[in-house]
């Protein structure tokens, strides 16, 4: 049965097709009898509890500079479509907080993807403070004393801002290193997030393992491996994908977690994994797809359908 499908994201003449996650999500669910309308954040608006959108209905096709051809702006009540795709990239902030309220007024009844309840409800970088033992030694914290301690005990340390996304702002800090002070100032000046200060894994040098999982089920892997002298892998700041098997503690890594993001509805996640460690559970925006299926044939696009087609029937 086709499907009416929103897509909640940023600006699609600005994708790049040949490796944007959300393009690839779109293509399959037209190549699948699926009609497809996009609209912006902003349109969003909710008039006596019905949400409505403002956006164009749009067909897409794999051709670098033509690849979205879009109907006329009209305004929508996102109840009538049978899935929303909620596909705008972080920063995860108050924005991006509201967009949830807004669509979790339609769910289920809409079927949203990731459930807008649960995104808001597993920050991408505390969530996996839910599975004890996955994840190396980590502190979230505004105390600067503790960032003290907890570096005086572990040494080599990553310090990332807590809603960033893309491997902005990730530096390491070696256990004689005097700037740290003077970066936390600034991460304070700058936003009143807490930050994150993880034991530097030095297999990270050997990469980042990508892997997706639908509806709670891995169902491939991407490698992305830093450039030399580098310590962040994320595509968006030159690292570079290459293929990967899932290994045993992989496997065991996503049996641990699958189900509690099948039962959340966390339909399609990426989740970071450097050598024997979990270090981020992706729920917002995940990527890797298209690298996915260019490496392994994998498409994780069709299988996210297939599932949601069942749930829909």
């Amino acid at each position: 049965m086709p499907l009416k499908v929103a897509v909640q994201m940023d600006p699609i003449e600005g994708v790049n097709i040949e490796g944007d996650t959300t393009f690839l999500m779109m293509e399959s669910a037209q190549a699948r009898g699926h009609s497809l309308f996009v609209y912006l954040t902003e349109t969003l608006a909710m008039e006596d509890g019905r949400v409505f959108a403002r956006g164009r209905d749009v067909q897409v096709q794999r051709v670098k500079g033509d690849h979205a051809r879009l109907g006329e702006m009209r305004r929508v009540e996102l109840s009538g479509f049978d899935v929303v795709l909620m596909r705008q990239d972080p920063p995860f902030d108050m924005r991006y907080i509201d967009a949830t309220f807004f669509l979790e007024a339609i769910h289920p009844k809409t079927l949203v993807v990731n459930n807008p309840a649960e995104v808001r409800s597993a920050p991408e970088k505390i969530f996996v403070t839910r599975f004890p033992g996955l994840q190396p030694p980590t502190l979230i914290t505004w105390d600067r004393e503790a960032i003290r301690e907890f570096r005086a005990r572990h040494g080599d340390v990553v310090l990332k801002p807590l809603n960033g996304k893309g491997g902005s702002g990730v530096t390491r800090h070696l256990a004689d290193d005097p700037n740290l002070g003077a970066l936390l100032e600034i991460h304070a000046e700058l936003a009143r997030e807490p930050v994150i200060v993880q034991k530097f894994l030095p297999a990270v040098t050997k990469g980042d393992k990508r892997i997706l999982l639908v509806d709670g089920e891995p169902v491939g892997a991407i490698n992305r491996v830093p450039e030399k002298g580098q310590i962040r892998s994320n595509m968006a700041v030159g690292g570079k994908p290459e293929p990967v098997e899932l290994s045993a503690r992989d496997r065991e890594i996503c049996a641990a977690i699958g189900p509690e993001l099948k039962r959340r509805g966390l339909m399609f996640v990426g989740i970071d994994v450097i050598g024997d460690y979990l270090t981020e559970i992706n729920v917002t925006s995940p990527t890797g797809a298209m690298a996915l299926k260019t490496f392994t044939g994998i498409d994780a696009t069709q299988i996210m359908w297939e599932r949601i087609e069942a749930l829909r029937v």
